[in-house]
C-alpha cells in the first residue's frame, strides 16, 4: 500500500471537499457534514454560525474559501491518486478565535502565546472507513511533527477525548498513538487530555 501525505494547498481544494462529500463522518447525517470549517483562523463571532455553518452546502463553500486563503489547513492522504485521510492541523494561536475553539476548547492553557512559543494544534483526522487500522492517522502525524520542526514551532498538541462515544469524539485521535509519537499528557480535564510534543 503507497500512502503519499500532501499538505493541503489551494489545487487541493475540489479533492479536499469531495472527501468530505463522500466519507461518513461527525454523527454520520449527510446534512451534519462539517468540512472542518469549525476548525481553522476564521474570528467566529457575530452572526458567523448563521452565515457560513448553518447548511452543508454553507459549510462546503466557506471550507474552499478557507483552503485559498490558507485559513484551513492540515494534510491529506493518498493512496492511487485517491484522498482516504484528513489531518487538520494549524497554528494555535491563529485559531483561537474560531467556532470549534470558542465551543470546546476553553479548558486548553493558552499561556504560550504570552512566551513566545509557538504551537501547532491537532484538531482532528478523518480516515476513510475501508482504510482505518492501516496506520494512515500516524502517517499524517508523523509529517505534521516534521513540518513544524521545520516550520520553526516548538511544540505540536493534540486533544484526544477520553471516551470516544461517537464518530465527533473519535476523530480527535486515540491517545495511544499520540504517546507512542512521542507526546506527553501537558494537562488531564474533565473533557480529556492535552497532549504535547516538544520539537526544540
Amino acid at each position: 500500500m503507497n500512502i503519499k501525505i500532501r499538505k493541503l494547498t489551494p489545487d487541493l481544494a475540489e479533492d479536499y471537499v469531495r472527501f468530505f462529500d463522500t466519507t461518513p463522518h461527525d454523527d454520520l447525517v449527510d446534512e451534519h457534514k462539517c468540512y472542518c470549517v469549525p476548525w481553522c483562523t476564521d474570528d467566529s463571532s457575530g452572526d458567523y454560525e448563521a452565515r457560513h455553518l448553518s447548511s452543508a452546502q454553507k459549510r462546503r463553500d466557506r471550507a474552499v474559501w478557507n483552503i485559498e486563503s490558507n485559513g484551513l489547513q492540515g494534510y491529506l492522504a493518498y493512496c492511487e491518486n485517491k484522498v482516504v485521510g484528513w489531518c487538520n492541523a494549524n497554528t494555535k494561536a491563529d485559531c483561537l478565535k474560531c467556532y470549534g475553539w470558542r465551543k470546546y476548547m476553553g479548558y486548553v492553557p493558552v499561556e504560550e502565546s504570552e512566551t513566545g512559543k509557538k504551537v501547532k494544534s491537532i484538531y482532528c483526522f478523518l480516515i476513510a472507513p475501508e482504510m482505518k487500522r492501516k496506520g494512515i492517522a500516524t502517517l499524517l502525524l508523523e509529517r505534521v511533527c516534521q513540518d513544524a520542526l521545520c516550520d520553526g514551532f516548538d511544540y505540536v498538541e493534540a486533544y484526544p477525548n477520553k471516551e470516544a462515544r461517537d464518530e465527533a469524539t473519535k476523530n480527535c485521535g486515540p491517545l495511544d498513538m499520540y504517546k507512542k509519537s512521542g507526546f506527553a499528557v501537558y494537562r488531564k480535564v474533565e473533557q480529556g487530555y492535552v497532549m504535547r510534543k516538544q520539537l526544540s
